[in-house]
């Protein structure tokens, strides 16, 4: 039997992808939650750190969209916590806007910066107040974020809170500010 054809396969013909939408699917599997997916293409050598527009790294898109077990997955391939999109937002700062608690222990775990401000100076614990997230709130003020950080607006979560007439949250907030609240 002889080959027709000594050519290789062409890349239509063997469904290959290119690199752009072998990172388009990662992404998406970040994204949707999907770590099995995701650590098959870590495995194969994709990086943990990856940046796509607006500079969202994998970690950022799977954080940010609730899915526990993908952050998993990316932290345990070496995700770095702290990295920061175009407008400065990091991981935790989109599950404390989300709420999202799970993820928010698993980020700190890694070592997730709890002061780490955005663009305009806004901090996770900041996020957590102006959005209502008070279990967000205490658990970033026991991971040691500042209540006295203030943004480029000159406001501290101790203001937000006020403003938004969370006592509870200011009382712990106040607390924390002079030494006595763990």
């Amino acid at each position: 039997m002889t080959s027709s054809s000594t050519q290789g396969p062409t890349q239509a013909s063997v469904g290959e992808f290119t690199p752009q939408q072998i990172e388009a699917l990662f992404l998406n599997a970040a994204r949707e939650g999907e770590a099995d997916l995701l650590a098959s293409f870590l495995e194969a050598g994709m990086k943990p750190d990856f940046r796509a527009e607006k500079g969202y790294t994998p970690l950022i898109l799977a954080s940010y969209n609730g899915h526990t077990d993908a952050v998993s997955v990316l932290l345990k391939h070496g995700a770095k916590p702290d990295l920061q999109d175009d407008k400065g937002a990091t991981a935790l700062a989109g599950v404390a806007f989300k709420g999202f608690l799970p993820i928010a222990r698993l980020l700190l775990e890694a070592g997730a910066g709890v002061d780490v401000a955005n663009g305009v100076g806004r901090t996770p614990l900041m996020f957590a107040v102006m959005f209502g997230r008070d279990e967000m709130a205490r658990l970033l003020l026991k991971a040691g974020a500042s209540p006295t950080h203030r943004d480029g607006e000159g406001l501290s979560a101790i203001d937000l809170a006020q403003r938004q007439g969370n006592a509870a949250l200011l009382a712990l907030m106040q607390g924390k500010e002079k030494g006595t609240a763990a």
